[in-house]
């Protein structure tokens, strides 16, 4: 490994998340700005509130099709239509559940999705206006860690009580625990595959897996070599391999 750090222009060397665009640009979510590299990580350019971020902190980043760039801060949604170079910030007074926001994903068809500390926002205008989803349509909690989008439009919410699936464009959820078989109630990450439509769920207590839609989990945990129960994130590469972001290591194997 090559380790990248704010020797090369970084904001901060605490990381947050961190996304490759179609270009081979990276951004990466620090706890002191968004910062963009265009050189394969050789040096980064900073982005912070003097840009128009909501906060220097930034809990995760996304760069949809059309090239906008969306961070998630701790003051709000950040979007960029140049580039990095400016930023309109969304908040509460757009509708934002809170102004915390953990994570944000855009949809294939432009819908922007943001999980906050009080619910799931939507936008479907470009962030003009989120609607709020919570426990009142159905979610498990009103803390929302992250979110996934399927093929199918299906939505899958993170939550600190549960993994909620909407089927109907977030007018309800409904919510999986640990009744389900998730290895724990606090979720962090979500990935569906696109050919045989298993849920894969990083969660507090194991790598949990479902086959039939949701219905039943089975855990995975430290027995099955996994570094620590506690998984933060999930990814998959073009081979089927999983890596999983544990409190104790990286750990990877082969899915199914």
């Amino acid at each position: 490994f090559l380790n990248k750090s704010s020797a090369n222009g970084l904001g901060s060397n605490n990381m947050k998340g961190v996304f490759i665009d179609t270009n081979d640009y990276i951004y990466v979510a620090t706890t002191g700005g968004l910062s963009i590299s265009t050189t394969g990580g050789a040096t980064f350019t900073n982005k912070t509130s003097l840009q128009g971020l909501g906060s220097n902190t930034v809990y995760g980043v996304y760069v949809g099709a059309n090239g906008h760039i969306y961070a998630a801060t701790a003051g709000g949604v950040s979007i960029s239509t140049d580039g990095g170079a400016s930023f309109t910030n969304k908040t509460t007074a757009q509708g934002l559940g809170s102004n915390t926001v953990n994570n944000v994903i855009v949809g294939l068809g432009g819908t922007i999705y943001a999980a906050t500390g009080a619910g799931l926002s939507i936008s479907t205008d470009g962030g003009v206006s989120f609607t709020n989803k919570t426990t009142v349509q159905g979610l498990g909690a009103n803390t929302v860690y992250n979110v996934y989008i399927d093929s199918n439009d299906y939505i899958y919410a993170a939550t600190g009580a549960g993994l909620s699936i909407s089927t109907d464009g977030g007018v309800s959820f409904v919510n999986k625990t640990t009744v389900q078989g998730l290895g724990n109630n606090a979720i962090y990450d979500i990935y569906v595959d696109p050919l045989t439509g298993a849920i894969y769920v990083a969660t507090y207590g194991g790598f949990s897996i479902s086959t039939d839609g949701g219905v039943s989990f089975v855990n995975k945990t430290t027995n099955h070599g996994i570094g620590n129960n506690a998984i933060k994130g999930i990814y998959f590469d073009s081979n089927s391999d999983v890596f999983l972001a544990t409190e104790n290591g990286l750990s990877t194997n082969s899915y199914p």
